[in-house]
């Protein structure tokens, strides 16, 4: 008996930015049965290099009739609101990495009945994480706390509010410039600290969350150390991630995340 072809994952990226080059690159090198049908973009003339036989997209609706199964999101917070409710018009699965979109409660409240009302789901990746997996499973009990500590060079803060608050050229050893919860550091460093929502989300949520952000002229790479304690035990996780080349603010392992979260939509064996 002649085995059954797979059907290829149709999906679509919203955002051409380092992220999702990244992201379009490593599918590309890894082949499988994965097409990228369309890369939505604000300016479409300054969108050079998509895949081939993609159709560059600008706006919502065009996300009609394209049959997709995977639409996945690196393209800034704004993005979120603007393309989420036709992405989950339109496909089965919205994965968001401008998870700094989530502080608006309003807008995941409206994108999750969105979601609901189309039996379509939203996905959080793990973005530069590890552990997550670990600490939503400990969340199905009572969490007393859990604590992320984001550590960057500092070429990784310049650009950002953090100029406001440190002497970047300055510092000699690592130097903590802000603590508080992860809504607070996602909405005032959305380029950064994009990734507390994840922690947070995961397990105590936005404003239980607490999260430290340090500049260290020693790191090597963009770190993360989560620590969690609660009825299930006691959690201690760090990472020390390679920045993409092409945006030191931004982290290798956030598009091999996506990788895995796309290639999971197909493969057999999922892990």
């Amino acid at each position: 008996m002649t085995k059954p072809s797979r059907k290829p994952l149709r999906l679509a990226l919203i955002g051409w930015g380092a992220i999702n080059r990244r992201v379009a690159e490593l599918l590309a090198e890894r082949g499988g049965d994965i097409v990228i049908v369309a890369v939505a973009v604000r300016n479409a003339a300054a969108a050079g290099d998509i895949p081939r036989g993609a159709k560059l997209i600008t706006t919502p609706d065009e996300l009609t009739n394209l049959d997709l199964d995977l639409i996945v999101e690196a393209a800034g917070r704004e993005a979120v609101g603007i393309w989420g409710e036709a992405a989950l018009n339109h496909a089965p699965a919205f994965a968001v990495a401008s998870t700094s979109a989530f502080c608006d409660d309003a807008l995941l409240a409206r994108l999750i009945a969105t979601a609901e009302s189309n039996s379509s789901q939203i996905l959080i990746p793990p973005g530069a994480l590890a552990g997550i997996d670990g600490i939503a499973a400990a969340s199905l009990l009572p969490l007393d706390e859990v604590i992320h500590r984001i550590v960057k060079p500092p070429a990784a803060w310049r650009g950002t509010s953090a100029e406001k608050l440190i002497a970047l050229d300055e510092i000699t050893k690592a130097t903590a410039f802000f603590s508080g919860t992860a809504r607070e550091a996602a909405s005032r460093f959305p380029q950064n600290a994009n990734v507390a929502v994840i922690s947070a989300l995961a397990g105590i949520g936005l404003d239980r969350t607490r999260v430290e952000l340090v500049a260290d002229p020693a790191a090597g790479g963009n770190g993360h150390q989560l620590s969690a304690r609660g009825a299930f035990g006691k959690l201690d996780i760090a990472i020390e991630n390679r920045p993409l080349a092409t945006n030191p603010k931004s982290s290798e392992m956030t598009a091999l995340g996506l990788i895995r979260l796309i290639e999971n939509r197909v493969q057999t064996l999922v892990r």
